[in-house]
């Protein structure tokens, strides 16, 4: 019966607007009355990365809940992990609507929303009042569009979060941003990376605790690409990469309409290219780097794919509003069957193991 009034929620939601039915999905898990996920936990999937201590590798990546409104209710879900923002300092509304399309017959969405959210101090009083609540929530931080110093917000919402924030992603690959995918350009990528770690720095001295430091990178980066974000990523010591943002890419697509919109394209048709990259750049960073893959993840199956290129940990989005709340149970179950199948005590042991597949991929 609840599997039947999800669906019928969902039919119900596509006949909206898409950013209307993201705003009705937010208010119903503020509502409560969504079911929680009520598998009892499977040790083999917990590890620990970046020193954090994950129940399972499956996260909701950044940009559903852009002013953390309810991370605690995302968590009740199934996910291990959650992941809010992208948070820019000052409020922002974004780009002129509408910004986001679906592609239900690819089973993709494009958006070119821009960083729209409330600002710091909406969300830190928002995760102020959950401290305490327990549950790993890594905040994604990134630049204004007017910034005249896109350095500085970075660097402030370090400052800002680092009480609240169990982890940090330096977002610096949205395609809906002018000029911000220029960050990962070598030598601003140093300058970056030489000024966020040094306020981490600064802030693990005052707080005592370790905070971790993930970069998130596009997808359509050339091999050279990510020859100069591994080298970068290595020599500043960085805690983990997040493989990989949306794509410009319209490569594969059976929606001719919706294909010619401006914005980044997410969901099922990412999959292939951002999992090649996640590969190619595990084989550049080496073993020991954290990795979380993102990118058209819908199902156990592509999960576990994604670990097997390289991945820890691994984030989802798109694919949910396709397949509604129950996605992440649905795959934390489907997960454990796979290991049953596999006979290995850990999800670990699996990593890498089509690393050469995906990394030998062409771009």
């Amino acid at each position: 019966m609840i599997g039947r009034l999800s669906d019928l929620a969902r039919q119900g939601l596509f006949l909206l607007d898409p950013e209307t039915a993201h705003g009705m999905s937010i208010a119903a898990l503020k509502s409560g009355l969504l079911p929680a996920c009520h598998l009892k936990a499977d040790p083999r999937l917990s590890q620990t990365v970046a020193g954090l201590s994950f129940p399972n590798p499956l996260g909701m990546a950044a940009g559903y809940d852009k002013n953390a409104e309810v991370p605690d209710a995302l968590l009740r879900l199934g996910f291990g992990y959650t992941e809010v923002g992208t948070l820019t300092p000052k409020p922002q509304a974004g780009n002129p609507k509408p910004r986001i399309f679906r592609l239900t017959a690819d089973r993709a969405v494009i958006n070119r929303l821009g960083f729209n959210n409330e600002g710091h101090d909406a969300a830190h009083a928002r995760l102020s009042a959950r401290q305490g609540a327990g549950g790993i929530v890594g905040v994604n931080i990134g630049a204004n569009k007017d910034s005249d110093n896109r350095v500085a917000d970075y660097i402030a919402g370090i400052r800002r979060f680092a009480s609240l924030a169990s982890y940090f992603t330096v977002n610096i690959s949205s395609p809906n941003t002018p000029g911000l995918r220029d960050l990962q350009a070598r030598d601003s990528l140093k300058a970056l990376l030489d000024a966020v770690l040094a306020a981490r720095a600064q802030e693990v001295a005052r707080l005592g605790r370790q905070l971790p430091v993930f970069l998130k990178i596009a997808p359509d980066l050339p091999e050279e690409g990510l020859d100069d974000i591994a080298a970068e990523a290595l020599a500043h010591d960085l805690d983990g990469l997040i493989v990989s943002n949306t794509t410009l890419s319209r490569d594969g697509l059976t929606d001719p309409t919706q294909a010619k919109e401006a914005g980044g394209l997410s969901g099922a048709p990412l999959f292939a290219l951002s999992t090649t990259v996640l590969a190619k750049m595990r084989r550049r960073v080496g073993p020991q780097m954290p990795i979380i893959g993102v990118g058209g993840v819908g199902s156990a199956e592509d999960t576990l794919e994604k670990i097997r290129a390289g991945a820890d940990l691994v984030q989802l989005y798109s694919c949910m509003v396709y397949e509604g709340p129950g996605l992440p149970a649905r795959i934390l179950g489907g997960l454990s069957r796979l290991l049953d199948r596999e006979a290995v005590a850990s999800v670990r042991e699996l990593r890498d193991s089509r690393l050469d597949h995906w990394a030998d991929g062409k771009l």
